[in-house]
Protein backbone atom coordinates (compact mmCIF):
# COMPACT_ATOMS: atom_id res chain seq x y z
CA UNK A 1 0.00 0.00 0.00
CA UNK A 2 1.40 3.21 -0.65
CA UNK A 3 2.12 5.53 2.05
CA UNK A 4 0.94 8.86 2.22
CA UNK A 5 4.01 10.33 2.21
CA UNK A 6 4.75 8.82 -1.42
CA UNK A 7 1.68 9.67 -2.34
CA UNK A 8 2.30 13.93 -1.62
CA UNK A 9 5.50 13.09 -3.79
CA UNK A 10 3.74 11.76 -6.74
CA UNK A 11 1.32 14.58 -6.54
CA UNK A 12 4.49 17.10 -6.95
CA UNK A 13 5.80 15.05 -9.72
CA UNK A 14 2.19 14.46 -11.52
CA UNK A 15 1.73 18.33 -11.05
CA UNK A 16 5.04 19.17 -12.72
CA UNK A 17 4.25 16.54 -15.84
CA UNK A 18 1.19 19.04 -16.16
CA UNK A 19 2.86 21.65 -16.25
CA UNK A 20 6.17 20.92 -18.36
CA UNK A 21 3.73 19.22 -21.28
CA UNK A 22 1.83 22.78 -21.30
CA UNK A 23 -1.55 21.32 -19.48
CA UNK A 24 -1.65 23.94 -16.70
CA UNK A 25 -0.12 27.78 -16.95
CA UNK A 26 0.24 30.04 -14.06
CA UNK A 27 -1.62 28.27 -10.81
CA UNK A 28 -4.04 26.74 -13.11
CA UNK A 29 -4.92 23.02 -12.75
CA UNK A 30 -5.77 20.83 -9.03
CA UNK A 31 -4.57 17.33 -8.47
CA UNK A 32 -5.90 15.13 -5.61
CA UNK A 33 -5.95 11.71 -4.19
CA UNK A 34 -8.34 9.91 -2.01
CA UNK A 35 -5.89 8.16 1.26
CA UNK A 36 -9.25 6.29 2.52
CA UNK A 37 -12.78 6.81 3.22
CA UNK A 38 -12.37 10.01 4.73
CA UNK A 39 -9.30 11.67 4.08
CA UNK A 40 -8.20 13.14 0.50
CA UNK A 41 -4.95 14.85 -0.23
CA UNK A 42 -5.13 18.18 -2.62
CA UNK A 43 -2.84 20.02 -4.35
CA UNK A 44 -3.13 23.84 -3.27
CA UNK A 45 -4.83 26.98 -4.49
CA UNK A 46 -2.67 29.57 -6.05
CA UNK A 47 -0.12 27.95 -6.29
CA UNK A 48 1.49 26.80 -10.40
CA UNK A 49 1.90 23.30 -10.17
CA UNK A 50 5.10 23.05 -11.72
CA UNK A 51 6.38 24.52 -8.35
CA UNK A 52 4.98 22.47 -5.70
CA UNK A 53 7.19 20.55 -2.89
CA UNK A 54 5.22 17.87 -0.80
CA UNK A 55 4.95 20.41 2.13
CA UNK A 56 2.21 22.34 0.14
CA UNK A 57 0.46 19.62 0.00
CA UNK A 58 -2.97 19.64 2.32
CA UNK A 59 -4.87 16.84 3.76
CA UNK A 60 -8.88 17.16 4.05
CA UNK A 61 -11.96 15.48 4.77
CA UNK A 62 -14.66 14.55 1.93
CA UNK A 63 -15.74 18.08 3.15
CA UNK A 64 -13.04 19.97 2.50
CA UNK A 65 -12.26 20.92 5.98
CA UNK A 66 -8.63 20.79 6.68
CA UNK A 67 -7.40 18.09 8.61
CA UNK A 68 -3.44 18.69 8.38
CA UNK A 69 -0.89 21.01 6.11
CA UNK A 70 1.37 23.59 6.07
CA UNK A 71 -0.70 26.91 7.74
CA UNK A 72 0.29 28.78 4.78
CA UNK A 73 -1.51 27.00 2.18
CA UNK A 74 -5.10 26.32 1.13
CA UNK A 75 -6.53 23.53 -0.66
CA UNK A 76 -7.54 24.57 -3.61
CA UNK A 77 -11.33 26.52 -4.28
CA UNK A 78 -11.91 23.82 -7.41
CA UNK A 79 -11.67 20.80 -4.93
CA UNK A 80 -15.62 21.32 -5.04
CA UNK A 81 -15.46 19.20 -7.94
CA UNK A 82 -13.19 16.18 -6.77
CA UNK A 83 -15.42 15.48 -3.55
CA UNK A 84 -18.14 15.49 -6.31
CA UNK A 85 -16.57 12.79 -7.59
CA UNK A 86 -15.56 10.68 -4.86
CA UNK A 87 -19.00 10.73 -3.59
CA UNK A 88 -20.47 9.45 -7.03
CA UNK A 89 -17.80 7.01 -7.83
CA UNK A 90 -16.47 4.93 -4.89
CA UNK A 91 -14.19 2.90 -7.19
CA UNK A 92 -12.00 6.29 -7.92
CA UNK A 93 -9.08 7.30 -5.96
CA UNK A 94 -7.38 10.17 -7.58
CA UNK A 95 -8.99 12.91 -10.18
CA UNK A 96 -6.89 15.36 -12.45
CA UNK A 97 -8.31 18.40 -13.43
CA UNK A 98 -6.30 20.50 -15.80
CA UNK A 99 -6.49 22.92 -19.24
CA UNK A 100 -4.87 21.15 -21.94
CA UNK A 101 -4.93 22.59 -25.05
CA UNK A 102 -6.25 20.86 -27.54
CA UNK A 103 -8.80 19.16 -25.36
CA UNK A 104 -9.65 22.53 -23.84
CA UNK A 105 -10.18 23.76 -27.65
CA UNK A 106 -12.68 21.38 -27.90
CA UNK A 107 -14.30 22.16 -24.81
CA UNK A 108 -14.51 26.08 -25.45
CA UNK A 109 -15.58 25.03 -29.68
CA UNK A 110 -18.76 22.77 -27.96
CA UNK A 111 -17.35 19.86 -29.61
CA UNK A 112 -17.29 16.49 -28.13
CA UNK A 113 -14.16 13.73 -28.41
CA UNK A 114 -17.38 10.89 -28.71
CA UNK A 115 -16.07 9.75 -32.15
CA UNK A 116 -14.40 5.97 -32.55
CA UNK A 117 -11.03 7.39 -34.21
CA UNK A 118 -8.13 5.38 -31.79
CA UNK A 119 -8.39 1.92 -30.67
CA UNK A 120 -6.46 3.14 -27.24
CA UNK A 121 -8.76 5.66 -26.80
CA UNK A 122 -11.75 3.64 -27.22
CA UNK A 123 -10.07 1.41 -25.01
CA UNK A 124 -9.13 3.70 -21.97
CA UNK A 125 -11.00 6.86 -22.03
CA UNK A 126 -14.16 6.15 -24.53
CA UNK A 127 -16.57 8.66 -25.47
CA UNK A 128 -15.66 11.97 -24.04
CA UNK A 129 -18.77 14.07 -23.19
CA UNK A 130 -18.80 18.14 -22.39
CA UNK A 131 -20.14 18.68 -19.17
CA UNK A 132 -22.03 22.44 -19.39
CA UNK A 133 -20.50 25.37 -18.24
CA UNK A 134 -20.37 26.43 -14.03
CA UNK A 135 -18.20 29.56 -12.53
CA UNK A 136 -15.43 27.87 -11.27
CA UNK A 137 -14.94 27.52 -7.11
CA UNK A 138 -19.12 27.39 -6.97
CA UNK A 139 -21.28 23.97 -6.79
CA UNK A 140 -22.11 24.71 -10.75
CA UNK A 141 -19.34 22.72 -11.84
CA UNK A 142 -19.84 19.78 -9.57
CA UNK A 143 -23.70 20.22 -10.64
CA UNK A 144 -22.64 20.09 -14.26
CA UNK A 145 -20.54 16.97 -14.15
CA UNK A 146 -22.42 15.12 -11.55
CA UNK A 147 -24.61 12.78 -14.24
CA UNK A 148 -21.75 12.51 -16.88
CA UNK A 149 -19.15 11.44 -14.06
CA UNK A 150 -21.30 8.44 -13.16
CA UNK A 151 -20.72 6.60 -16.81
CA UNK A 152 -17.13 8.58 -17.62
CA UNK A 153 -14.08 8.60 -16.55
CA UNK A 154 -12.91 11.27 -18.69
CA UNK A 155 -14.85 14.52 -19.91
CA UNK A 156 -14.38 17.93 -20.77
CA UNK A 157 -15.68 21.18 -19.27
CA UNK A 158 -17.54 23.78 -21.38
CA UNK A 159 -15.21 26.55 -21.66
CA UNK A 160 -12.97 25.32 -18.52
CA UNK A 161 -10.91 22.13 -19.19
CA UNK A 162 -10.66 18.48 -18.49
CA UNK A 163 -11.16 16.39 -16.07
CA UNK A 164 -9.81 12.45 -15.80
CA UNK A 165 -10.69 10.14 -13.29
CA UNK A 166 -8.53 7.16 -11.95
CA UNK A 167 -8.09 3.95 -9.73
CA UNK A 168 -5.07 5.52 -8.77
CA UNK A 169 -2.94 8.75 -9.16
CA UNK A 170 -1.13 7.59 -12.37
CA UNK A 171 -3.97 5.92 -14.08
CA UNK A 172 -5.78 9.22 -13.51
CA UNK A 173 -2.61 11.17 -14.98
CA UNK A 174 -2.16 8.80 -17.78
CA UNK A 175 -5.89 9.00 -18.80
CA UNK A 176 -5.24 13.11 -18.87
CA UNK A 177 -2.58 12.58 -21.28
CA UNK A 178 -4.24 10.17 -23.48
CA UNK A 179 -7.59 12.41 -23.57
CA UNK A 180 -5.22 14.87 -24.76
CA UNK A 181 -2.95 12.91 -27.76
CA UNK A 182 -6.33 11.67 -28.90
CA UNK A 183 -7.89 15.32 -29.03
CA UNK A 184 -4.56 16.63 -30.87
CA UNK A 185 -4.78 13.95 -33.66
CA UNK A 186 -8.44 14.68 -34.17
CA UNK A 187 -7.15 18.03 -34.13
CA UNK A 188 -5.05 17.23 -37.35
CA UNK A 189 -7.24 15.15 -38.85
CA UNK A 190 -9.45 18.52 -39.45
CA UNK A 191 -7.43 20.25 -40.75
CA UNK A 192 -6.14 17.30 -43.04
CA UNK A 193 -10.07 17.68 -44.48
CA UNK A 194 -10.78 14.14 -43.41
CA UNK A 195 -11.11 11.78 -40.14
CA UNK A 196 -11.98 8.33 -40.80
CA UNK A 197 -14.20 6.56 -38.40
CA UNK A 198 -13.70 2.98 -36.88
CA UNK A 199 -16.81 1.05 -37.79
CA UNK A 200 -19.13 -0.24 -34.92
CA UNK A 201 -17.81 -3.95 -35.15
CA UNK A 202 -14.16 -2.71 -34.53
CA UNK A 203 -15.33 -1.01 -31.81
CA UNK A 204 -17.18 -3.83 -30.44
CA UNK A 205 -14.00 -6.07 -30.85
CA UNK A 206 -12.11 -3.60 -28.83
CA UNK A 207 -14.57 -3.21 -25.99
CA UNK A 208 -14.34 -7.15 -25.55
CA UNK A 209 -10.52 -6.24 -25.54
CA UNK A 210 -11.25 -3.83 -22.62
CA UNK A 211 -13.05 -6.52 -20.95
CA UNK A 212 -10.64 -9.21 -21.40
CA UNK A 213 -8.05 -6.65 -20.02
CA UNK A 214 -9.76 -5.91 -17.20
CA UNK A 215 -9.39 -2.20 -17.08
CA UNK A 216 -11.29 -0.91 -14.30
CA UNK A 217 -13.05 2.56 -14.08
CA UNK A 218 -16.22 3.46 -16.76
CA UNK A 219 -16.48 4.51 -20.39
CA UNK A 220 -19.16 5.81 -22.58
CA UNK A 221 -19.74 3.73 -26.18
CA UNK A 222 -17.84 5.68 -28.97
CA UNK A 223 -19.34 7.41 -32.00
CA UNK A 224 -19.02 5.22 -34.73
CA UNK A 225 -21.45 6.33 -37.38
CA UNK A 226 -18.79 7.56 -40.66
CA UNK A 227 -17.80 11.12 -41.38
CA UNK A 228 -17.21 11.87 -45.05
CA UNK A 229 -15.09 14.53 -45.82
CA UNK A 230 -17.30 16.52 -48.07
CA UNK A 231 -20.36 15.72 -49.57
CA UNK A 232 -19.13 14.42 -52.81
CA UNK A 233 -19.25 10.78 -54.04
CA UNK A 234 -16.86 8.55 -53.34
CA UNK A 235 -13.59 8.90 -55.71
CA UNK A 236 -14.84 11.70 -57.47
CA UNK A 237 -12.64 15.17 -57.23
CA UNK A 238 -13.83 17.79 -54.98
CA UNK A 239 -15.15 20.53 -57.19
CA UNK A 240 -12.83 23.27 -55.62
CA UNK A 241 -9.90 20.79 -56.51
CA UNK A 242 -7.58 22.45 -59.95
CA UNK A 243 -6.60 20.73 -62.36
CA UNK A 244 -2.84 21.29 -61.30
CA UNK A 245 -3.52 19.61 -58.28
CA UNK A 246 -2.48 22.99 -56.25
CA UNK A 247 -4.97 23.02 -52.95
CA UNK A 248 -6.35 26.46 -51.99
CA UNK A 249 -6.51 28.20 -48.85
CA UNK A 250 -10.34 28.78 -49.58
CA UNK A 251 -10.62 24.85 -50.63
CA UNK A 252 -9.09 24.02 -47.09
CA UNK A 253 -11.15 26.37 -44.92
CA UNK A 254 -14.31 24.92 -47.09
CA UNK A 255 -13.16 21.62 -46.28
CA UNK A 256 -12.24 22.29 -42.21
CA UNK A 257 -15.76 23.78 -42.03
CA UNK A 258 -17.63 21.00 -43.39
CA UNK A 259 -15.47 18.51 -41.10
CA UNK A 260 -16.31 20.64 -37.99
CA UNK A 261 -19.79 20.56 -38.65
CA UNK A 262 -20.04 17.25 -39.37
CA UNK A 263 -17.97 16.32 -36.04
CA UNK A 264 -20.24 18.73 -33.77
CA UNK A 265 -23.43 17.08 -34.60
CA UNK A 266 -24.88 15.28 -32.03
Amino acid sequence: MTSEWELKKLIVEIGKRIWLRGYVASNDGNITVKLNDREILTTPTGMSKGFMDTDMIIKVDINGKVISGNPKYRPSSEAKMHFEVYKERPDVNAVVHAHPPYATSFAVAGIPLNKCVLPEAIIVIGAVPTAKYGLPSTMEIPDAIREHIKNSDALLLENHGALTLGSDLLNAYHKMETLEHTASIVWKAIQLGNMNVLPAYERDRLMELRSQFNIPGRIATCDATPMPSSDSPAGAAPSAMPASGAVSEKTIRDITERVIAKLAKK
